[in-house]
């Protein structure tokens, strides 16, 4: 990706000289004669550095500064000062700028503090984006000894050395986004920025522009460049969680990426190169969508290079003790209350139980059960009453003896969910356990979208 460098100063002459000594390079020069006309470029086109002059008509170099570093703290600024300014130089530092240059100056001088500010920036836009995922995931290590985590992990291993596409799949609650960590973080890319987005979270409406960001004036209420996810991720990793959720018009423009390796600004004119990997995880089962109609093919293939399948808790049976004991001892420390243990009873009936939420169910109810619970040894007796059950309620439907006309139930069970939610397509999709695009497509399959 080019560098945009800002070089702002009111002196043609200064302007020219920097442009000229910087022809040839892989820079685009902005320039501003004006502190003011700074500013704006500062905040409209978001330079990758800054070399500004001190004396500036309007608004004087340590105002822009001060107002530049209000809107984006980690854009390295390179101040020009004059024979007479060093000290307002130092001050200017004070206030954040990087470094500063002295007139006249050498190029060399000029390309080595240049090349340094580059750098400095692009590092520490990385520790911003790695201390605010790494605070996210903090308490949350994989845990488990079963055979089938420990094959999953062993995938992930050596996964994580490739730039290959990697799609998790696995029911809600398995842990699929501490994989997607687990490959970033011991991949060449794990200084570099690591970008998340749940496609399912964003409504459908704004899901693109922070995807792919737009151009100022793009639409009504574009007031500035917006620099979307993918963006962001360059060099680094794109998690896409619940990627099932995407839209159809959007799989096309993601199978671009992984294809062409560029986007598209919304309202942009050129194309934008990325090197992004692209990790995505979803709980749907995408071929069915694909047979649907719902999800792309190419698309599809595109994301599975590597498959990655994490084992439902029920299928992890050995795993439980490990995950009740780590969470007692977490959550524990986090309310600072002694030591919990479980009896065998108790610990018994925590392993025998389905967790059809998976470890994220196993989290909340140990969680309950330190913050609520009085007693230092639970019993079976003091479990939430939810897993005293003896016997599972077996929600499932009986197929009548003489049979049924599946196409009929499916359209009435439609309707049912339709009604039953005001027409409230997500919501109806919800109880009948599908995406609201899977929702949509079985609407129109019965013609139920003209209702």
């Amino acid at each position: 990706m080019h560098k945009r460098i800002l070089v702002a100063d009111d002196e043609r002459n200064m302007r020219w000289a920097i442009n000229r000594a910087l022809e040839g390079e892989d820079y685009i020069i902005l320039e501003a004669a004006t502190g003011l006309e700074a500013l704006e470029h500062y905040r409209e086109k978001e330079p990758h550095l800054v070399i500004m002059d001190l004396k500036m008509p309007d608004m004087d170099g340590i105002s822009a500064l001060t107002k530049m570093k209000e809107i984006k703290d980690t854009t390295p600024i390179i101040m020009i000062t004059a024979h007479g300014t060093v000290e307002s130089a130092i001050e200017a530092m004070k206030l954040g700028a990087m470094d500063y240059i002295s007139k006249p100056f050498d190029i060399e001088e000029l390309m080595i503090t240049i090349e340094k500010a580059l750098g400095y920036g692009e590092l520490k836009e990385e520790v911003c984006y790695l201390r605010e995922e790494l605070g996210k995931s903090l308490g949350k290590p994989i845990i488990g000894k079963s055979q089938g985590l420990q094959n999953t992990l062993e995938t992930v291993n050596r996964v994580a050395k490739t730039n290959a596409s990697v799609l998790i799949l696995g029911e809600s609650g398995t842990g699929k986004e501490l994989i997607a960590n687990a490959i970033h973080y011991n991949s060449g890319r794990r200084n570099k920025p690591y970008i998340k987005i749940n496609c399912g979270a964003i409504p459908e409406n704004l899901l693109e522009s922070e995807l792919f960001g737009y151009e100022k004036g793009a639409f009504t209420g574009a007031a500035s460049r917006k620099v979307g996810r993918i963006e962001r991720a360059n060099g680094g990793t794109l998690f896409l969680d619940e990627v099932g959720e995407l839209p159809f018009q959007l799989q096309v423009k993601l199978l671009r990426i992984l294809q062409e390796r560029e986007i598209d600004r919304i309202g942009g004119t050129e194309p934008i190169k990325v090197d992004v990997r692209i990790i995505a995880a979803t709980n749907r089962d995408l071929l069915t969508m694909v047979e649907e109609g719902t999800f792309r093919e190419d698309l599809y293939y595109r994301l599975n290079v590597i498959p990655i399948k994490m084992p439902p808790l029920r299928e992890r049976k050995e795993d439980i003790p490990i995950l009740v004991n780590h969470f007692l001892s977490f959550y524990c420390n986090e309310i600072g209350r002694g030591r919990i243990s479980l009896q065998k009873d108790a610990m018994d009936k925590l392993v025998e139980y389905p967790w059809r939420g998976n470890i994220r169910e196993l989290e909340n109810v140990i969680e309950r059960m330190v913050i609520l619970s009085d007693e230092e040894v639970i019993r079976s007796c003091n479990l939430p009453r939810e897993l005293l059950l003896k016997e599972e309620i077996n929600n499932s439907y009986q197929l009548p003896e003489e049979g049924i006309k599946l196409e009929e139930l499916e359209r009435d069970l439609l309707i049912q969910a339709l009604q039953r939610t005001e027409h409230n397509q997500t919501k109806a999709a919800k109880l009948l356990g599908i995406s609201r695009h899977t929702l949509i497509y079985r609407m129109e399959k019965f013609g139920l979208n003209k209702l």
